[in-house]
């Protein structure tokens, strides 16, 4: 168990906001990681993103919209997990967000009240 963990509650509807995905990719073995260690080059210790993925309990593919940007948010659950298994503290990573007072309303509707 990490010495970080801590499994705060987080007020309902709360979700984490990556604060930036090049952060987690330091984590991460990246194109350029593979290309040092073929040409013989020592590297840091590194995790795959499917290597993440299932040590967390989520679909490799989660992982790579993290880090490729086209997803930035993701359950508190669920960044505790990518923290705990990358032994760093959850706000390195992750920024909780609260969720919005404001209900959305549909642009059908905003046509109708114009």
């Amino acid at each position: 168990m990490s010495p970080w963990k801590t499994r705060a509650r987080w007020a309902k509807g709360t979700y984490m906001r990556l604060k930036s995905k090049d952060d987690l990719r330091e984590y991460l073995v990246t194109k350029e990681d593979v290309d040092a260690h073929r040409s013989g080059k020592p590297g840091a210790q590194k995790m795959s993103q499917r290597g993440l993925a299932d040590r967390v309990g989520v679909d490799p593919s989660f992982i790579n919209h993290l880090t490729s940007g086209r997803r930035s948010t993701c359950t508190p659950y669920i960044a505790e997990r990518i923290a705990e298994v990358l032994g760093v503290p959850v706000k390195v990573l992750f920024l909780p967000t609260a969720p919005s007072s404001a209900r959305r309303i549909p642009a059908s509707q905003m046509a109708r009240a114009a």
